[in-house]
């Protein structure tokens, strides 16, 4: 006897899907959308630094904090269900960030978004598991969800620059809602819904503790990638890994937990996590040090650098929608390995462009990282849902989203910090005896002190010219470090892979 083929997915299904990716785009844009507003906001609701700063973070923290909460939700209580809730309560709070009187009300409406955001990256993904069963068909799906987030990134700065450029500030918001107004008219009758059966209530305390384990690591991360490293950004982080360890003992003993352990028994499962983080950890951190080359050492306008910056954007959009093709011949093993050795020549044709400070180099670089990097995030992304149980796919992909985010916090803190020692190494001898104390201060601390400085002197002093060659060489040594590590990566999980090969292929059919 033999097993009967996966059923093909119709028309249905495929519209489904598109209806999916469209809701992934408007999330992905919301990360990136109010960066050209802050200065309306600025003018307009005069907030204090903490509100600026409330507005910029919130929504990504609420995202990231809530996500395996969401994701668990929908598979409880079903994944569409969730996912309309969630796009009716985004709508609502676009319109109410739109019309905000104040700054802090506007810090309450993003913190809004950040909570019906969580449940469009879990149910979508989970969805789509449900509606593609044949294996190439599901690749290829993957392909366009993660081609919507990839659109987002590149479209959110640029549609937020059109919107502003003829209307209130507040229509950078008001653009959601017809699109999730659509979302909910069709979603009914173009996707399926599913649930895992579990009727228990969901354990609150379980979603503080994921909570309080998230959001202070993730804002630790970020204010040493901001500040440099100090010993006061490590107390959050630290309180983030206790209560982690809390969470994880609570989920041991419970019998319907928020987050089941026993999916990392599965190789697939676990190695596949680890990768993802990995690759996200040095793409994101290459990507903070290539913006600022752009502007600070080859001197382009924040127009021009952000055109040059979005064009790695268009050609990850592009590897998205082909990058099934590519698992579909090679198998998702050698896809991640073969992934992982060309991010490491990529890397390294960065340090190269760095050393050379050449904009053709860079752009070259990135299409390298492209190449690797799209397939071994979506493979691994799909290892990560298709290994685990159909019942706890929701919660699979949340903990590849929110895998995702510490994966690129952790990155731009690690690596910045790095970067930040290796500069100030490198400005120790350079003579700024001419310069006021706080401005020579300022040019020894970062390559956008020296930038400051020189502009507010005029002219072009020797010393700028040292400082982009420091910042350089501190971009140079990061990118070996991430094409070493990258390599020593594929190496580690070809051994495990190896060693669990039958498990492996086991757990994602």
């Amino acid at each position: 006897m033999t097993d009967a083929a996966p059923a093909r997915a119709t028309r249905r299904e495929w519209i489904g899907l598109v209806v999916l990716s469209v809701a992934c785009l408007v999330y992905s844009m919301d990360l990136s959308v109010m960066f050209l507003a802050i200065p309306s906001i600025v003018r307009e609701l005069e907030p204090s630094a903490t509100e600026l700063l409330g507005m910029n973070d919130i929504y990504g923290f609420m995202v990231a904090g809530l996500l395996i909460t969401m994701g668990s939700l929908g598979d409880r209580y079903g994944r569409r269900r969730v996912l309309l809730i969630g796009s009716a309560a985004f709508a609502l709070a676009s319109l109410f960030a739109a019309l905000a009187p104040s700054a802090g009300m506007l810090v309450l409406a993003r913190a809004l978004l950040g909570i019906a955001g969580a449940t469009v990256a879990p149910s979508t993904l989970s969805l789509i598991m449900n509606m593609f069963r044949d294996e190439n068909e599901r690749n290829r799906a993957i392909g366009v969800w993660g081609t919507a987030f990839a659109v987002g990134g590149v479209v959110g700065p640029v549609t937020g620059g059109v919107l502003l450029h003829f209307f209130h500030w507040g229509s950078v918001f008001l653009i959601n809602i017809p699109v999730m107004l659509a979302l909910l008219a069709s979603a009914p009758f173009l996707l399926p819904e599913y649930r895992s059966g579990d009727s228990d209530p969901i354990d609150l305390p379980s979603v503080v503790l994921s909570l309080a384990t998230v959001l202070p690591i993730i804002y630790g991360f970020k204010h040493l990638a901001a500040y440099g490293f100090e010993p006061l950004h490590l107390a959050p982080i630290a309180i983030g890994i206790v209560f982690g360890m809390l969470f994880v003992r609570r989920q041991g003993r419970l019998h319907h937990p928020l987050v089941d352990l026993a999916l990392f028994r599965r190789p697939a499962f676990t190695v596949s996590m680890l990768v993802n983080m990995a690759a996200l950890f040095f793409l994101f951190a290459l990507f903070l040090f290539q913006t600022q080359f752009f502007q600070l050492v080859l001197g382009l306008s924040p127009l021009d650098a952000a055109l040059w910056a979005a064009l790695p954007g268009v050609f990850f959009a592009v590897m998205s929608l082909q990058a099934w093709r590519v698992t579909d011949r090679f198998g998702p093993v050698t896809t991640v390995l073969g992934g992982l050795s060309i991010n490491a020549v990529g890397a390294l044709s960065m340090a190269a462009a760095a050393h050379y400070q050449s904009l053709a180099g860079m752009l070259l670089a990135t299409a390298v990282l492209g190449l690797g990097f799209v397939p071994v995030v979506l493979t691994t992304t799909a290892l990560i849902v298709g290994s685990a149980p159909p019942e706890r796919a929701g919660v699979a992909s949340a903990m590849s989203e929110t895998c995702a985010e510490f994966g690129g916090a952790l990155g731009i803190a690690v690596l910045g910090s790095l970067a930040t020692v290796v500069y100030r190494l490198a400005m120790r001898p350079v003579d700024l005896s001419d310069l006021p104390p706080a401005m020579a201060e300022a040019t020894r601390q970062t390559l956008a002190g020296a930038v400051d400085s020189a502009s507010m002197l005029g002219g072009t002093p020797a010393w700028l010219a040292q400082a982009r060659d420091a910042f350089c060489a501190s971009f140079t040594i990061c990118a070996v470090v991430a094409a070493v590590s990258l390599l020593m990566l594929a190496l580690t999980a070809r051994r495990i892979f190896a060693a669990t090969m039958p498990r492996v292929v086991a757990d994602i059919h």
